[in-house]
């Protein structure tokens, strides 16, 4: 923030304290200075509280300069600008500051709003005051001073602060005439002046745009949903602004169409969904599977990923709430548990939707790290994808598949069952390749055979119990591919250890024998003449050499010393004779 501070007035298109005027009269660069104050002051992270906080100080700096202050510290004096003070474009730019603190203040209620409803109605007031200031400034724009194309922004922006009030007041029809003239005048703007100034108008249009859908669906044109998902496809894999917006309209419109929803059935069951929550996640689940089947790209397609997995967690989160109120009315009737409740079956559908879309996300990302791994390496100081990287996906997609096993309400259903056996064995088949591919790369060849034909009795055995549960393989991977691949790899492995000086015996891979070893066989190895040669085996195996013996004296225990009695100086007894010889000094 102090870094920030510091910076502001050097960072901006603008000085405060230059004036920009032409030829044509006073200009005011106002969409630009919008994307670049938000972009530069917070909004890049969606903090409106820092750029509303830099809109207050470059307010008091602007009146500083202009000398335009109202009151002091202690009482506030308000001040009408008029056409007749607009000496440069400082004064606009006063008035645009002023509306974009409003804004910024409503858009930092709307967040907080989602905890707090109350903040709504300040929320409807400020935006009612950014829209007063965009007035103000178009009004200002009208005076002859003021160039053609300031006049024109101005318009656009007050009828787009206009259209945002209407939408928050839920006034459809206003709200579409308003962001339609907002948005005719950014594409005739766009048309006639140069590609980096249309790329800043395209921009601010197809913001727009997502708003213009919304209120459209809201007045009955049913297409507009379709055209709210085709827009998210198009945004591509950023987040910013846009995508929040669209996902907020999205779930807004799905809320509304939920209402009609009851149940649900699967596995041949039929679940009543009474949570609201549930019932948009589940509405809009189709509509997600879809967008991910069409994304454009790879980080699309993850980000779709992400985003519902973030919707299906939130949803069991509701749904678990809701079971802790079951199981405390449970207690309180002393009710038997016996079989599922539908609340239950409902948490374990969800928990089931979870799981398989963690597995089909790993799935897709490892679709992805096999082809970047077949395409060769061009700068061998960048560390490229690796086997080790997948092993680590499949290990994710077997963990899920093992929770998948253990969901409640399905332990009596055997041909669930059956198909995530299958389902497990198909992705351990490829989690075994990787891991022989692994085992390639260090030249551990015996090993990376012996898991190739795990490979092959995996993948045989997918094979032959796939016959009874004809739909199970639809969503899998192909393993005869996979088989026709391990056998290709076989025999580029025994190719590959033959020619690099490793020797089979009875069909078995032996060590790698060095030079010293094998003077008697004529082998053309290139590596001898390189940096490393394999000439002898360093560091040299252990070979067992006699130990020194330890010696324990057994004779110890049978020898009888003679006795020393007669060597060991008595000492007598002396008594009181003795002490009173000692007093005097006889006896030393």
């Amino acid at each position: 923030m102090a870094s920030d501070k510091q910076n502001e007035g050097k960072i901006l298109p603008m000085d405060e304290n230059k004036e920009n005027t032409t030829e044509d009269g006073i200009g005011l660069e106002i969409l630009q200075i919008i994307k670049d104050s938000q972009q530069q002051h917070g909004l890049r992270h969606g903090d409106y509280q820092r750029y509303r906080g830099y809109c207050s100080r470059r307010l008091r700096r602007l009146r500083k300069t202009l000398g335009f202050k109202c009151g002091n510290r202690h009482k506030f004096t308000g001040k009408k600008m008029t056409v007749e003070m607009l000496s440069d474009n400082r004064y606009l730019l006063l008035v645009l500051m002023e509306a974009e603190r409003a804004w910024s203040y409503a858009m930092q209620l709307k967040q907080e709003a989602n905890t707090e409803p109350r903040k709504r109605f300040h929320l409807l007031s400020r935006l009612r005051k950014a829209a007063k200031h965009g007035e103000r400034l178009e009004k200002l724009c009208e005076s002859p001073r003021v160039d053609a194309k300031t006049k024109l922004e101005a318009q656009a922006y007050t009828s787009y602060l206009s259209g945002m009030v209407r939408f928050e007041l839920q006034e459809w029809k206003a709200a579409t005439e308003a962001f339609n003239k907002c948005k005719t005048i950014y594409e005739k703007l766009a048309s006639a002046f140069t590609e980096e100034l249309a790329v800043l108008y395209h921009q601010r249009v197809e913001e727009i745009s997502p708003n213009i859908r919304y209120c459209a669906y809201n007045i009955g044109d049913q297409n507009a949903m379709n055209e709210l998902m085709q827009m998210r496809l198009s945004a591509g894999g950023g987040g910013g602004m846009m995508a929040e917006k669209l996902e907020a309209l999205i779930t807004q419109t799905r809320a509304k169409q939920a209402a009609t929803m009851s149940e649900v059935e699967w596995r041949g069951r039929t679940v009543p969904v009474k949570i609201d929550k549930a019932r948009i996640f589940l509405l809009g689940l189709g509509d997600n599977e879809a967008a991910i089947a069409q994304a454009a790209n790879e980080e699309t397609k993850e980000r779709l990923y992400e985003t519902l997995l973030a919707e299906c967690r939130d949803t069991i989160h509701a749904v678990r709430e809701e079971l802790k109120t079951e199981a405390k009315q449970r207690e309180r009737s002393d009710e038997a548990s016996g079989k599922v409740s539908n609340l239950q079956f409902l948490h374990s559908y969800l928990t089931y939707i979870k799981l398989w879309t963690v597995v089909k996300r790993n799935e897709s990302m490892a679709h992805v790290l096999q082809a970047k791994l077949k395409e060769p390496q061009t700068d061998e100081n960048k560390r490229g994808p690796r086997p080790q990287d997948l092993i680590r996906l499949y290990d994710i997609i077997l963990q899920s598949l093992a929770e998948l096993s253990t969901l409640q309400g399905l332990e009596e259903d055997h041909t669930f069952q059956k198909e995530v056996a299958l389902k497990m064995l198909v992705y351990k088949a490829y989690r075994c390749f990787f891991i022989a591919q692994s085992y390639v790369l260090v030249k551990k060849w015996s090993e990376a055979l012996v898991l190739y034909e795990r490979v092959l009795k995996y993948a045989k055995e997918v094979q032959s119990k796939a016959k009874s549960l004809n739909n199970s393989l639809k969503d899998l991977p192909d393993v005869q591919e996979l088989i026709t691949e391990v056998n290709a790899e076989k025999y580029s492995l025994q190719a590959a250890a033959i020619l690099g000086g490793y020797l089979t015996c009875n069909g078995h891979f032996c060590f790698y024998r060095p030079l010293c070893e094998r003077l008697e066989t004529f082998h053309l190895d290139p590596t001898l003449v390189g940096k490393q040669p394999n000439l002898v085996q360093f560091p040299p195996d252990f070979q067992p050499i006699p130990c020194k013996p330890l010696f324990f004296d057994l004779a110890l225990n049978h020898v009888a010393f003679p006795s020393l009695d007669d060597k060991v100086e008595q000492k007598g007894k002396g008594g009181l004779t003795g002490y009173i010889k000692g007093i005097f000094g006889f006896g030393s």
